[in-house]
This record gives structure tokens, C-alpha cells and sequence, in this order.
């Protein structure tokens, strides 16, 4: 379906039913939400800085003042950090239904435009977060009418335990490789014992591609196309370098409490167990911005009232859930399109 015609009235009596299941989702996720105590947030999406992951690509406009003149301002590739400053403010548990923009991004299972779940938790272990899923998967699957979630030729039952496993594990069952043995005790990697390890498995990888570019291509070609296949994924404790809000584990510093939810091969949803020290967040976020300007030969600004907030921000979990790619599985859309009820149109040529 081409996203600019959308509006054809044959194409939207095809749609219809997908948008009213989406509706649906979306009220029994709210219900949900409301009786666990969560208070919905409306964060605005125009903010100082996109967000500070290398890999990220945002929106960049200009908000012109009374006086005339223009400050760069950015649209929001997620509403972490005004969630963050609001849990800094003194809310517990606090959602989202937020519509978020990332540049570079389309596809089947991607929309330059999108709706993201978020949600935290004040005082609770980020693996709460894991059942929060798993009751969401359950709650759409029942909204939508199905019993299974579908992607193309895949399934995976939302009522089933959810496979957890770490990225060590997937690594090494997936692609048979040792991935902690390329990082030191300090998760600091190393990009040549990590590209030997690919080559010794035969895995192919650039000369001048980094750690993280390589993890990405095996997590990608390797990983990822086993993962919620017949039941649910949580891939669990990224390496720490590949996660830049998060803290490390307690029993490893090597890893962080960071995880992703995937079903029928599809990543669905982003958790962490959050980093709340300002000092090791600016660190971080500085590392990011090294690697952008590395690849992409661009940054982002670093939000300084995002880091001020933090030193305020009480230990907390949370996590963001792509709604409309949740939506597409338990529907069975073979597009993000499909689902979005007025889907943004193809980019002009230049």
C-alpha cells in the first residue's frame, strides 16, 4: 500500500478494521494502565535535543521567537527525557501514548512518524517491566480477536512464558560467538578481538566498522530472525556499551540492565533498569555524540536541564514499546502503514 493514498476510499474500507482493532489495543492498554496506578502524561514534542544515541537521527526545526529571532529546536525520537524530569518532579508511575519522529527510518517496520508506548515505574526492579509486557502482548492479542501474534509467515503465542536470554547467550547459540570475551572486566570493547571472533565464525565485517557497529550486524543477520519465534523473547543484559541510559548489573559491570521484547522476530520494546547519575549520563552521552560525529559527521545537543533533573530522579525503571508495530502483529498487517490511521507520505525526490 503506498502511504499517499491512503485516503482512496477502497483502501480505507481495506484498513478500517485494523484502525478500529488499534483502537481497541489502545483502550484496553489505557484500562490496564489506570488500574495498576498510572497517571498518562502528554509530553510535548518539541525539545532541545532529539536524544544523545549515535544511531538516532531526529528532526531538526527552528522556533522563532517574539523578537525574531531563531533558536534550533528539535521534534523528539522519544519522550524519555521529559518523562525522566517529570518522575524528577515527584511522579511514581507515569505512560505515554507519544508520537515520535526519527529521520532515516522507513519501511515495512518503520514510520518516520510513530506512536510510542512509555511508561515508568519509581522504585521498582526494571524486571517488572518484563511482566508489564507480557500482559500487554496478552491484553492486544484479546482486543484485536486473535489468539497469536503474526508477521509474515511467523507466529508467536502472546499467552505463552516468555523465553528470557542474554545477549551472551543469543550470541553465542545464534551465531557462536563469545561476545563478553571482546569486552574487558570494565565493558570497555574491543573491536578487533570482536571482528576475529565474526571471521573465525564466518561472519564477514568492515575494516573500519567499530564494536558496536559489528554487534549490530550479527544481532541483526544472526539473532534476531531466531528470536519470538512460537512464544515471546527478552533478550536481556546488553553489553553496558550498548547502553547508554542504563545501569550497569550489579553482579557484572560488564552488562547493563537494559532488554528488548521480541515476538515473530520483530523488536518490539526497549526496558531498563535507568541511570540516574548525572555525571556517568553526560559521559556517556558525550561517547554517543563521538561516535555520531564519527559516522555521520553530525551531534545533538546535550539537554543540560535533562542531566540537572537527573540528580533529583529517584531509582526507576522504564521502557518504550512501539504501539503501532504491536498493533500490526496482533492484527496481521504486513505494514506499519497499515495501522497508522493517517500515515505520513512518501518523501518527496529531491
Amino acid at each position: 500500500m503506498s502511504a499517499s493514498s491512503w485516503w482512496q476510499p477502497h483502501r480505507h474500507a481495506d484498513r478500517r478494521p485494523l484502525l478500529l482493532a488499534r483502537n481497541r489495543i489502545q483502550s484496553a492498554i489505557r484500562d490496564w494502565l489506570g488500574a495498576e496506578g498510572f497517571t498518562e502524561v502528554d509530553p510535548a514534542a518539541l525539545q532541545v535535543s532529539p536524544g544523545n544515541e549515535a544511531h538516532l537521527h531526529g528532526f531538526e526545526t527552528s522556533a522563532i521567537g517574539n523578537d525574531g529571532q531563531g533558536r534550533r529546536m528539535y521534534l523528539h525520537t522519544s519522550p524519555e527525557f521529559a518523562m525522566k524530569k517529570l518522575l524528577a518532579a515527584g511522579e511514581t508511575r507515569i505512560a505515554a501514548f507519544a508520537h515520535v519522529w526519527r529521520n532515516r527510518e522507513r519501511g515495512v517496520l518503520h514510520s518516520p512518524e510513530f506512536t510510542m508506548l512509555e511508561w515508568y515505574r519509581v522504585g521498582e526492579d526494571y524486571e517488572v517491566l518484563m511482566e508489564d509486557c507480557a500482559a500487554f502482548l496478552r491484553l492486544a492479542a484479546e482486543a484485536a480477536g486473535g489468539r497469536e501474534l503474526r508477521f509474515r509467515d511467523r507466529s508467536c503465542d502472546p499467552f505463552a512464558e516468555p523465553e528470557r536470554l542474554s545477549v551472551a547467550e543469543a550470541f553465542l547459540r545464534h551465531a557462536g560467538i563469545d561476545l563478553l570475551a571482546t569486552v574487558d572486566g570494565q565493558g570497555v570493547p574491543d573491536a578487533a578481538a570482536l571482528r576475529s571472533a565474526m571471521a573465525a565464525a564466518g561472519l564477514s565485517a568492515g575494516e573500519d566498522d567499530g564494536w558496536s557497529d559489528l554487534l549490530s550486524r550479527v544481532l541483526v543477520e544472526k539473532v534476531e530472525p531466531h528470536l519470538g519465534h512460537g512464544r515471546p523473547t527478552i533478550l536481556d543484559r546488553y553489553p553496558a556499551v550498548e547502553a547508554a541510559l542504563a545501569r550497569r548489573a550489579a553482579d557484572d559491570p560488564r552488562v547493563a540492565e537494559r532488554f528488548e521484547l521480541y515476538a515473530c522476530g520483530v523488536e518490539l520494546a526497549n526496558g531498563f533498569g535507568e541511570l540516574t547519575d548525572p555525571a556517568e549520563q553526560r559521559r556517556r552521552f558525550e561517547a554517543e555524540m563521538a561516535e555520531k560525529e564519527r559516522v555521520y559527521g553530525e551531534t545533538y545537543p546535550l539537554d543540560e536541564e535533562f542531566l540537572a533533573a537527573l540528580a533529583l530522579m529517584p531509582p526507576a525503571s522504564g521502557i518504550a514499546l512501539g504501539f503501532d508495530r504491536l498493533v500490526m502483529l496482533a492484527t496481521g498487517a504486513p505494514r506499519i502503514d497499515e495501522v497508522i490511521w493517517a500515515p505520513v507520505a512518501a518523501s518527496a525526490r529531491p
